[in-house]
This record gives C-alpha cells, sequence and structure tokens, in this order.
C-alpha cells in the first residue's frame, strides 16, 4: 500500500469516526428519557377553558397555615403510602422492599431534566404547593379535604422530582417561578390549572398571566 493511500485511509477512518460520534451524540441530545405522568392532564383546549373559569382573585393570607393542616404522607395500599406509591409510579425498574420503599431504580425529573437513581434524591412536588392552596382558598376547607388535595393520586397535582428543584420551587406560583426546562412549561401549567380547576381554588391576576403565556406555547 502507498503512503499516499495508506494516509487517505486514514483520514477516511477518522472522518467516519467522527461523523459517527456527532451522530450518536445528535441521538443522545435528541433522545428524552422516559418518564411517567401524573394522570388526568388536560388538553391545551380544556385547561384554556378552566383557566377561563377559574376566579381571579387577591391572594389570602398565611395566617393560621401549617403543613400538619395538611396531613401527608398516608397509608394508599398495603405498607405503601403516597410518597412510595408515586416514587414507584413516576420511576423507571423501580424494586421495592417489603417496606415499600424503593431498593433500587431511576427517577427522571421534568422540571430540570436530571436523573437520579437514588429515591433519597428525589422529592414529591405539590404541583400546587400546599402554601399556595391555603392562600387561594384552602384554609376555609375542613382537615380532611386538605389531607385529600395533599394526597391526590388521581389529578395531575403529585410529581417525582429532584429535591433541588423541589427547593428552589418552595410555595411559588408560576408567576416567580417555573421548571428551569422550557419545554416543560406546557405540560406544567396545564397540570396546575387542572389541580386548581378541580379543587375549585382561586388564582391571582399575575398568576393567571404566566399560566396564559405558558398554555400558549402547547401545541396540542
Amino acid at each position: 500500500m502507498s503512503r499516499s493511500h495508506a494516509l487517505s485511509r486514514r483520514r477516511w477512518f477518522g472522518l467516519t469516526g467522527a461523523t459517527l460520534a456527532a451522530v450518536a451524540l445528535s441521538t443522545t441530545t435528541l433522545t428524552a428519557p422516559a418518564y411517567a405522568t401524573p394522570p388526568n392532564i388536560p388538553s391545551k383546549a380544556t385547561a384554556q377553558s378552566e383557566l377561563n373559569a377559574l376566579t381571579v382573585a387577591a391572594e389570602g393570607s398565611m395566617t393560621g397555615y401549617s403543613r400538619d393542616l395538611f396531613p401527608h404522607w398516608i397509608t394508599i395500599s398495603g405498607t405503601c403510602n403516597t410518597r412510595e406509591q408515586v416514587l414507584k409510579r413516576d420511576g423507571t425498574n423501580v424494586v421495592v422492599g417489603s417496606d415499600c420503599y424503593p431498593d433500587s431504580g431511576s427517577w427522571y425529573s421534568p422540571y430540570d431534566g436530571i436523573t437520579e437513581h437514588a429515591a433519597s434524591d428525589i422529592d414529591i412536588d405539590h404541583v400546587v404547593p400546599l402554601a399556595e392552596a391555603w392562600r387561594s382558598g384552602a384554609s376555609s376547607w375542613t382537615t380532611s379535604k386538605r389531607q385529600d388535595f395533599a394526597n391526590d393520586m388521581a389529578y395531575p397535582q403529585l410529581i417525582a422530582v429532584t429535591d433541588n428543584v423541589n427547593q428552589s420551587k418552595g410555595d411559588q406560583d408560576p408567576s416567580t417561578w417555573k421548571p428551569p426546562v422550557s419545554s416543560y412549561h406546557c405540560t406544567y401549567s396545564k397540570m396546575w390549572i387542572r389541580s386548581k380547576y378541580h379543587w375549585g381554588l382561586k388564582l391571582q391576576s399575575s398568576e393567571k398571566s404566566a399560566l396564559q403565556s405558558m398554555l400558549n406555547t402547547c401545541s396540542s
């Protein structure tokens, strides 16, 4: 083989390797991890109707608020409480012990795009935070109703996310906090709207404007 031919072959293989690496990187970037979604997330059209139907009012007081007035987590089935049930629902390849606590699995957090492999690094986010619910009408509820709200797995009120992103959110509404992953804003707004609508909670004008902007990013 001539020197020039060998050099040409090396260049061809180098180019092919670079091309394949680029293709692999592109595939990795474009393929989002699979993650579970909470139930009863409405379509864009339904969410819009529900948003239009919500009562706009000034935010209520935090007077008297305590997380203890929203009892959670409660036993859902057997030894499993609400947190453990959501961890099983939202995780991938989750294996639990006799106490229902996950021994292994992985959790993709759609708020920040991070995958964790330890349940201890995952929080169960109340999509509409408990304190926000209190300020939006839950202060007048019975403790029993607040318990139902805090453990609601029938509607999109609970979701497994990283503890860091959940702590950064705190009790803020969408006018001051949105998921860092902007492509999730559509789904987040639909979940927030559905939860407030189902539970008959009010919202502020600034909150409604933020939700409308987020909902406008939805294709369906």
